[in-house]
């Protein structure tokens, strides 16, 4: 998520950046401004309420001390009165943070400088390429043929299970999805990588930290007795491992 200092202090940045991926954010950058000011300027004043009323306390606690009770009222009536307003001020403070927290929510990360402009694949840019790229002999039969003509991949018995999107790999294409799982845990763990195994379900707060939340809770299953979530990929539950933690850079 973006910080509102960096927001504050790059307006123009934020909006033009996020323009590279089709968003106009304008609006949305000049409400979280104004949020933010609102929250900052009621804080000050809520900060001045409580540095009164414990000058007043102070002061209360003196006059006790020295007998002057009818005046130690009066100042106790005021202290009343203050903590009234500072409560007010504190609920007023939280709704406009939380009104803050939901915005920045719908502002995405920026593109790096040298994505450009373009609504096509056409019109991005090759940073870098290695080895040679295939090409494909003629005649050549596309996925869902060669699974069907090697009965390794059943997508009606997916969809009569399940629906659309849920293959049920048969034979050789149970075993080849088991090997290269196996390979890839093996392959990475060799290169120095630490295995975990994750839930496959995460909470709201887990889908808010890498940003499936607010915004997609459409695209997402959900198991509301339990208010959790069933993940679209790793990412989530392994970046959030370290949701909170601040970590050093090495």
């Amino acid at each position: 998520m973006l910080q509102i200092g960096f927001i504050r202090e790059n307006q123009e940045k934020v909006i033009k950046a996020l323009a590279k991926r089709n968003l106009d954010v304008k609006a949305v950058v000049e409400e979280v401004v104004q949020l933010d000011e609102k929250r900052r300027a009621t804080q000050v004043e809520l900060d001045n309420v409580l540095s009164e009323a414990n000058k007043l306390a102070a002061s209360i606690g003196e006059l006790m001390k020295s007998g002057e009770k009818s005046k130690a009222a009066i100042l106790k009536e005021k202290t009343v009165l203050l903590k009234e307003k500072s409560k007010e001020l504190s609920e007023k403070a939280e709704l406009l943070a939380n009104d803050l927290t939901h915005k920045l929510y719908t502002l995405p990360n920026l593109p790096a400088d040298i994505v450009p402009e373009g609504k096509t694949p056409e019109e991005n840019v090759t940073v870098f390429q290695e080895g040679a790229i295939p090409v494909l002999h003629e005649g050549a039969q596309p996925h869902w043929e060669l699974v069907k003509k090697y009965d390794i991949i059943d997508f009606e018995l997916g969809v009569k299970i399940a629906g659309a999107g849920f293959p049920v790999y048969k034979g050789k294409g149970a075993k080849l999805q088991r090997a290269l799982i196996n390979y890839f845990l093996d392959k990475n763990t060799a290169a120095g990588y630490n295995e975990v195994q994750v839930p496959h379900l995460v909470n709201e707060a887990s889908g808010y930290g890498t940003g499936q939340l607010p915004d997609k809770e459409g695209q997402m299953y959900h198991v509301g007795i339990d208010d959790l979530y069933l993940i679209p990929t790793a990412e989530v539950p392994v970046t959030n491992l370290f949701r909170d933690v601040i970590l050093n850079e090495k």
